[in-house]
């Protein structure tokens, strides 16, 4: 009687729409448990086509031997199964070492630079006003936004030894100067590329140009969720910018932190377009992460070992994510100590 009331003053009758899509529900066929699965399967699709199958398609290559007979588009070979002789040769190989050494070394400082620098610009972002902190976002995020190949291509014309802007610019300084902070006046010709070290300079100061905006636009997001007060109490308290930083931001920042270093390590690990460019291809095996080490495997040379290259990038893949694993799991086991 009062549903009845209800409706003859105009008002709706709340139960009905329930009614109707459990009735949808059953009529499909569907158990209200397996809508979810159901409504994540065309994602799941999709990842499998994009991600998984070249997975598979590279864990099988590297237990064959490929070359130009087995690619080659008329009459091709069968691939060669060998076993584990692949991974042998890549853990046997001395380039492994080097590479995983620069590969290691350049993820350590470059996860390191971003970070610091990202969450620099990210507090100075959060102190701005909203025109000046929208005008800077913008400009940053065009670094972020720039493609790979472009990026290198720029670094690489301003540490050209010849007509490069930097060192143009770091021959303006004075004499004694450029002696005491370098060890030497003259930078005429100063080939960037040509060392391994000097080399990755340049890699980690074009990485990090790149990267550090992600970086300070997800602490901006993160800084526009803590509350306003807990930093004006913090204040009343005398609390100074490194100690508020050290006992609010960063503790209600953690989860933030924690996921920006994991997507770091995995970019900052396989970063390889801005290496080839600024190396200039596959001629300096010195300069190899593993990432090029792969490429110049599978493809470079006349003879290219496509399985030898698939067991590197296995190798590059496995390491990661037992990387992300510990890091991961370490963060679990924080929070649940924490809880």
């Amino acid at each position: 009687m009062t549903q009845t009331s209800t409706l003859a003053r105009g008002g709706a009758d709340t139960s009905a729409p329930s009614r109707r899509s459990r009735k949808r529900a059953r009529g499909s066929g569907l158990s209200p448990k397996s809508v979810p699965y159901v409504l994540l399967l065309p994602g799941f699709l999709v990842i499998a086509v994009l991600l998984l199958y070249p997975m598979y398609q590279m864990v099988e290559m590297s237990f064959h031997k490929v070359g130009l007979r087995q690619i080659k588009a008329v009459n091709p070979a069968p691939a060669e199964f060998v076993g584990l002789d692949n991974y042998e040769s890549v853990l046997g190989s001395p380039l492994f070492w080097s590479s995983l050494r620069n590969t290691v070394v350049f993820a350590l400082v470059t996860v390191a630079l971003t970070l610091v620098l990202g969450t620099l610009v990210g507090v100075l972002l959060n102190k701005l006003g909203r025109k000046m902190s929208t005008f800077v976002v913008v400009g940053i995020m065009a670094a972020w936004a720039t493609p790979p190949t472009a990026q290198a291509i720029v670094w690489k014309w301003l540490f050209d030894s010849d007509a490069g802007v930097v060192n143009w610019m770091l021959n303006l300084l004075p004499d004694w100067l450029s002696q005491l902070l370098f060890g030497r006046s003259d930078w005429s010709g100063q080939p960037w590329f040509n060392d391994t070290s000097t080399l990755y300079f340049v890699l980690i100061v074009a990485v990090v140009w790149a990267s550090f905006p992600f970086i300070a636009v997800s602490v901006l997001a993160g800084l526009k969720s803590i509350p306003s007060e807990l930093y004006e109490a913090a204040k009343m308290d005398g609390s100074s910018a490194l100690s508020t930083f050290r006992r609010i931001t960063f503790p209600l920042l953690k989860p933030v932190f924690s996921v920006l270093v994991v997507l770091s390590i995995i970019w900052d690990f396989k970063v390889f377009t801005q290496l080839y460019l600024l190396a200039g291809g596959t001629t300096n095996r010195d300069a190899f992460n593993l990432s090029l080490w792969s490429y110049a495997e599978a493809f470079g040379g006349s003879a290219p070992k496509l399985g030898l290259g698939a067991a590197i990038a296995v190798v590059l893949t496995v390491i990661l994510l037992l990387i992300t694993l510990v890091y991961v799991r370490q963060i679990v086991k924080t929070e649940d100590d924490i809880r």
